[in-house]
């Protein structure tokens, strides 16, 4: 049977380079293949890609990495100048943005093959019908989203989460609370993407959900990046809302009520957060999913090629820096993803190391990169209280 092979970089065998024809469940011992499929087993081939996938390290490349880190951090920022990094992260946000545009990041394509559960589901002449009456008030089917996603209760693992065949009801539609008149509130699925940024994420996913009923709600901490989504000419005031938001603020409101969206996507922003704060965060964040929503997650990982690279003097604490540009950066481990999300009452479908070897053939350089990628999903049902008799 051919499958993926995991070959530690430092005893690879000749032979080039594999690559998984399938997707792997997670009864394999190894993340699935949508983290990618090509495998090194030839380093003479090393410069033939550009990137291979799922590369293990050796016992000595990871301990050099923990030397670094445990290097770097020795000398850490004084406490007396931390709070200016916390007060003004807006500020040095806004510069990031001002400095690169649109410019720095790329488009996201790769979020649909990682994360399909971004892609509502594809409405047929029926069920855009029924829709429709339903808005009129002559029907309702009265179907829920926990009893959808109890029909289709997935198994543990890396697979995509199930779509949802049945359009959701009005009452659902306008949330939990019963609220009403909210912006997206006559969509069937809902997604918030938390620090848009320039918008990589943003423009493919208004492309993807347009004419299947979706609506994007995406925010960021810079109003320059803000700015810069409403300011494209791609983007559709009809099918999503761009607005500055301080997710750290335990008094800022949102634009639609609890339970209320099927996705929240989190990408490379959780570790911009001052440490202490992204719990909360994240239990906030939590109770505007609908039962059976899903959060998705991607970020850096510990030791990644970006951690070993910071000098003395940019370490606030454990794991945690700050740029020259005064933008702050945490690493995350798998266990720490776990028990951050499990803490908001939320059940893990996937949690995955994605460790990966970038290559720059024209400087002939190998560079180690980590990154987390996970779900999470909001239980059906809230957890039962045992209560002794």
């Amino acid at each position: 049977m051919r499958c993926l092979c995991r070959v530690p970089l430092a005893a690879l065998a000749r032979g080039g380079y594999c690559r998984s024809p399938r997707r792997l469940k997670s009864s394999d011992e190894r993340p699935p293949v949508p983290l990618g499929g090509r495998v090194l087993t030839n380093p003479d081939c090393v410069f033939q890609h550009n990137m291979w996938d799922h590369v293990q390290w050796s016992a000595e490349e990871r301990e050099d990495a923990r030397r670094r880190v445990a290097l770097n951090s020795s000398e850490r920022i004084p406490q007396e100048d931390r709070a200016k990094y916390e007060r003004d992260a807006s500020h040095f946000w806004d510069g990031f943005y001002e400095t690169h545009q649109n410019k720095f990041f790329k488009d996201r394509r790769w979020l649909f093959q990682e994360f399909p559960e971004l892609l509502p589901p594809r409405r047929d002449s029926a069920s855009a019908a029924a829709s429709a009456e339903e808005d009129e008030g002559l029907g309702d089917t009265g179907e829920t989203t926990a009893s959808r996603a109890a029909a289709q209760q997935p198994g543990k693992g890396g697979e995509h989460l199930g779509k949802q065949e049945v359009l959701p009801s009005k009452q659902e539609r306008h949330g939990a609370e019963g609220s009403s008149g909210f912006p997206g509130d006559h969509a069937s699925f809902r997604i918030l993407e938390v620090g848009c940024g320039a918008g990589n994420s943003v423009l493919p996913i208004i492309s993807s959900i347009r004419g299947r009923g979706g609506f994007l709600y995406c925010c960021d901490f810079s109003s320059r990046a803000v700015q810069l989504v409403k300011d494209h000419p791609d983007y559709d005031g009809s099918l999503c809302q761009a607005f500055v938001q301080d997710v750290c603020d335990e008094t800022a409101s949102f634009p639609f009520p609890p339970c209320s969206l099927d996705v929240i996507l989190l990408v490379f922003v959780l570790c911009a957060l001052q440490p202490h704060r992204v719990q909360g965060v994240v239990n906030r964040l939590s109770s505007y999913l609908k039962p059976g929503g899903v959060v998705l997650f991607r970020d850096y990982g510990r030791y990644d090629l970006s951690q070993l690279r910071f000098k003395k003097g940019q370490c606030f604490s454990e794991n945690f820096y700050t740029r020259r540009d005064g933008t702050c950066v945490y690493f995350f481990t798998k266990e720490e993803v776990h028990d951050l999300f499990s803490a908001a009452g939320l059940e893990e479908v996937q949690n995955l190391e994605d460790r990966r070897l970038q290559v720059n053939r024209a400087k002939k350089v190998v560079m180690r990169r980590v990154w987390m990628q996970s779900k999470f999903r909001k239980p059906l049902e809230p957890p039962q209280t045992v209560t002794d008799h």
